[in-house]
């Protein structure tokens, strides 16, 4: 007896336990192995249906791309006579001319980046702001009708945004002009016409007021899902509420906001109706903030149903694949920004 406990002192704790289970009258029943034919039919079935769903999306995947490749193929094939015959000079040409059959939109490209750049210098502060004021600060019977009604603007038509800038934003964005022109006419961007009301200041105002709405539900949605816990880390140590959101709250989702930015920049940039009623289309270079401007979508879109030869809708075509890499330059330098603000960091985008 002495020397059958000393084996089941050296030998491992799982042989002693199956040593000492051996001479007991019954045995621990193991579970019955499922059949083949069962393991094999509930494999199938697995296999199948991810097999299915991997196809599907897939499919979806590739159809989206499809459709950018038709996109561009259609533009490419629909503006080849201008591009054979303009060339690059197409792009740097400041004549518009269907009588004469010449054709160059260096004015519209610039007018469509002044009126999309100064909305978002307008509009980014704004929604910014609004949205830090809805996320963090607003009590909660103020902030669901808020949130209600900004979301109820980003979904308004464009048309009627246009509608209203030219019979209510055009008569005061006219006084201003004359008195801004009248005290600070020596700078260089208050001194153009300021008779109108319509151009560059009444476009950007429009698109500002368009894509603030846009820029403040994403933020807002955004900075509400930045965790509890960055902003309380701040305020257990000692700092305010306005440092909490400075330095733990606005850097962790920064990456989220620029992306926000962007969707923003994009309407802008391809907003066609509001600013063909308030932007005044005229074609020529910017120099002020009250100069009429014409933009690359305007232009497209008033000029489209006049166009009586092929030479004059394949200018107007090759418009709109100038139009379509403006957009493809732009969201790829928002990518790399995007990539260099959450290289190394933590973000809700990432």
């Amino acid at each position: 007896m002495n020397g059958r406990q000393d084996n089941m002192i050296e030998r491992p704790a799982e042989t002693v336990a199956e040593a000492a289970l051996d001479p007991l009258p019954w045995k621990i029943l193991e579970p019955l192995p499922r059949s083949p034919s069962a393991k094999a039919a509930q494999a199938s079935q697995g296999t199948i249906g991810d097999k299915l769903f991997y196809s599907v999306t897939k499919c979806f995947a590739l159809f989206i791309i499809l459709l950018a490749v038709l996109l561009v193929f259609y533009l490419f094939h629909g503006s080849w006579q201008a591009i054979q015959r303009f060339g690059w000079h197409f792009l740097i040409g400041t004549t518009w001319d269907p009588v004469a059959e010449i054709f160059g939109t260096l004015p519209t490209i610039v007018g469509t980046l002044v009126k999309s750049f100064l909305a978002i210098l307008i509009a980014v502060p704004i929604s910014f702001a609004s949205a830090i004021f809805l996320a963090l600060y607003a009590p909660r019977w103020l902030r669901n009708p808020l949130s209600f009604l900004i979301e109820l603007l980003a979904a308004i038509p464009s048309v009627v945004f246009g509608l209203w800038g030219l019979f209510v934003l055009v008569p005061v964005v006219r006084i201003w002009q004359i008195w801004l022109k009248s005290h600070f006419g020596w700078f260089p961007l208050f001194n153009g016409p300021a008779v109108y009301g319509v151009g560059v200041l009444a476009a950007g105002l429009i698109l500002a007021i368009m894509i603030t709405p846009i820029i403040t539900a994403i933020s807002r949605d955004l900075l509400r899902a930045v965790p509890r816990s960055q902003m309380e880390a701040m305020l257990a140590l000692g700092a305010t509420r306005w440092e909490a959101v400075w330095k733990a709250v606005l850097p962790y989702a920064r990456v989220g906001l620029v992306g926000a930015v962007v969707l923003g920049l994009g309407r802008a940039v391809g907003e066609t109706m509001a600013v063909t009623l308030v932007g005044g289309n005229a074609f020529k270079l910017v120099t002020s903030l009250f100069d009429p401007v014409h933009s690359m979508a305007s232009q497209i879109a008033s000029e489209f149903t006049e166009a009586t030869y092929n030479l004059y809708v394949s200018s107007l075509i090759y418009v709109g694949l100038v139009l379509f890499g403006i957009t493809i330059v732009l969201g790829l330098l928002s990518q790399l920004l995007i990539w260099r603000l959450s290289r190394g960091q933590v973000g809700i985008l990432e």
